[in-house]
């Protein structure tokens, strides 16, 4: 419950960790989770193809941003990934259509209730607050090749998402140890 309600009432709020290169270069966490219209989105579902997972807050103006970019990223690279965007409470249904209708979002918007968001951001006792948006890039293989955080807003522009999208479409494997979570 205290997860729930960290993740849900915290909004924009810092995620550190001793480097940020912990959450990626490991498998992703499996999950199922209902979109707007009651279906679920299941990872499993999505192998073979790269996954841009947004975990982030309707009224963050960065989560926004990161939106817009993600949308743009479907569009160039089609069918070859999946974006998919999760929120926590206290994001609901009526904020999430609200959400889409403003910002023209075209990817399923998820709704998590701590859990999911949880096993991708690994807050603990000692780093226990979360920062959003986070973005994973997930590979084919079903591995987190690189993740993004709310301090990354550069990134959020668009060219280190596309460059890294490039580097998976292109074959080119997991990064060296050293370049993990690298921005």
């Amino acid at each position: 419950m205290r997860l729930l309600t960290l993740l849900g009432g915290l909004g924009v709020v810092a995620f550190t960790l001793s480097g940020a290169g912990e959450l990626s270069g490991r498998k992703a966490p499996g999950f199922s989770l209902p979109d707007s219209k009651f279906q679920f989105h299941d990872l499993a579902d999505y192998r073979g193809r790269i996954v841009l997972l947004d975990i982030m807050k309707t009224s963050c103006p960065t989560c926004q941003k990161l939106s817009q970019t993600l949308e743009r990223a479907k569009a160039k690279y089609g069918d070859k990934i999946a974006v998919l965007s999760v929120v926590n409470p206290p994001d609901d249904h009526k904020a999430v259509a609200a959400y889409v209708a403003k910002f023209g979002v075209t990817s399923p918007m998820l709704f998590d209730c701590g859990q999911m968001a949880g096993s991708y951001l690994k807050p603990n006792p000692q780093n226990p607050m979360v920062y959003l948006p986070h973005l994973f890039v997930i590979d084919r293989d079903g591995m987190i090749r690189a993740d993004f955080g709310h301090h990354d807003t550069a990134a959020f522009e668009g060219p280190q998402i596309f460059a890294e999208i490039d580097r998976l479409l292109g074959g080119k494997g997991a990064p060296p140890e050293s370049q993990k979570g690298a921005r």
